[in-house]
């Protein structure tokens, strides 16, 4: 069946530390999570390689997120959308259930 968050897709965090932000997914999991642009930041420290000439330094980076404290985004309308699926010329079609449109 058809995943109802895709990469590249906008979404709205919906709880947590950065509930209310918005932001493009960037890379979604086997595991249901997802990675989303400038949301959920954390510091992680790398060694210094002495061997390849390369110092040691602290990386913010992107953790993953559950995709149920997600919600996808609609940009125009400023809210949030509910997904269905739809049936379309025999392939899965994701849809606003408001208002039916193609997602």
């Amino acid at each position: 069946m058809a995943s109802k968050i895709k990469k590249g897709d906008t979404v709205q965090v919906i709880t947590g530390k950065d509930k209310g932000k918005v932001g493009a997914v960037t890379k979604v999991f086997r595991d249901d999570r997802v990675t989303v642009s400038g949301i959920n930041l954390k510091k992680k420290t790398v060694k210094a390689d002495p061997q390849n000439n390369v110092a040691g330094e602290i990386k913010t980076i992107e953790g993953r997120i559950h995709v149920s404290n997600v919600v996808l985004y609609d940009a125009e309308s400023k809210k949030p959308i509910k997904v269905g699926f739809k049936v379309v010329e025999g392939k899965s079609v994701r849809v606003d259930k408001a208002t039916g449109e193609a997602v």
